[in-house]
């Protein structure tokens, strides 16, 4: 019988914190209905007992988490531009979703469920770095969705006991992003552009910064939540990130430098509902969780575009 649950497990954080329960001997169940995660994404996860289900289903939601101990539930419609295209599928399968597996976590007595928050929370608000304290802001539907799924999980810990935490992620990147949506990451997008010789187009003047947060990083932090001290992490809430940001404009230079493109960005109209600069004020996850980045941006980077240049 599965100890963990992996929601959204044929997605990029899903597969990577599945990945990561397998290599240490763990149980794992993971669960996906394959709306954006992508079936190739499971090579290698053949240890874990996969069901392809919907969680906007009460039904599988019951399935999938019977028997389990402690739900890693990463599944999401995650794009900010599709959100604004159509917000009534990001509130089915961000906000439904997550009730309907909150609610099936309390009656099959699951411990933990550890959330896949988003720094989108805080909207377009000046102060830098965003820190825990700073009331929301959301902007785009996905970010009150992602902020209604959080407030969801700390009245189930408040309710029903549960141990329930969010990880509000900073702009996560690395292997097995998808970069061949319109709705991709913004990294998983370049590097595949600029490996083929293709010109990238930056929305706005690039002159935007972001918290870009290794894959590697993210999956730690998931690991230390699921095993903090309930007394320290129910209800709880906290970035997970670098704490230090980069603008587009040098992220495209250094990506110039691995991927040996040799031509300029083209320059487009910046996106609705993006934000002009992110950074992450990331103590609170050292204080709960004893987090802290292993992976920095440069290597992390480096680490990206040659698992794009192998997978061509």
């Amino acid at each position: 019988m599965a100890k963990y649950l992996v929601t959204g497990a044929a997605g990029f954080i899903g597969r990577s914190i599945a990945a990561a329960l397998l290599a240490r001997g763990e149980s794992v169940r993971g669960v996906d209905h394959f709306l954006t995660g992508k079936r190739e994404n499971l090579v290698g996860l053949e240890a874990m007992e996969f069901v392809e289900g919907d969680l906007t289903d009460p039904v599988v939601c019951a399935h999938v988490c019977s028997g389990v101990e402690i739900v890693f539930h990463e599944a999401a419609l995650a794009s900010v531009p599709r959100s604004v295209a159509d917000p009534i599928a990001t509130n089915r399968n961000c906000v439904d979703a997550t009730l309907n597996l909150l609610v099936a976590a309390r009656e099959a007595g699951v411990r933990r469920v550890v959330y896949a928050g988003s720094s989108s929370v805080y909207g377009e608000t000046p102060t830098l770095p965003k820190h825990e304290e700073m009331l929301p802001a959301p902007i785009t539907p996905y970010a009150v969705a992602k902020l209604a799924g959080e407030h969801y999980l700390a009245a189930f810990s408040r309710v029903y006991g549960m141990e329930n935490v969010t990880l509000r992620y900073f702009n996560v990147f690395g292997p097995h992003q998808d970069p061949a949506s319109h709705y991709s990451g913004v990294l998983a997008i370049f590097c595949r552009k600029m490996l083929a010789g293709e010109q990238p187009t930056i929305h706005g003047d690039g002159a935007q910064s972001r918290d870009f947060t290794y894959i590697d990083n993210v999956v730690a932090a998931n690991l230390l939540a699921a095993a903090a001290p309930g007394e320290k992490v129910a209800g709880r809430f906290m970035n997970v990130a670098t704490g230090s940001a980069i603008s587009l404009n040098q992220t495209f230079d250094l990506l110039c430098g691995l991927t040996n493109y040799k031509g300029k960005p083209a320059y487009g109209e910046p996106r609705s509902g993006d934000i002009k600069h992110s950074l992450a004020d990331i103590r609170l996850a050292k204080e709960l969780l004893g987090y802290a980045p292993q992976v920095d941006f440069a290597e992390g980077l480096r680490r990206t575009v040659e698992w794009y240049r192998n997978a061509q």
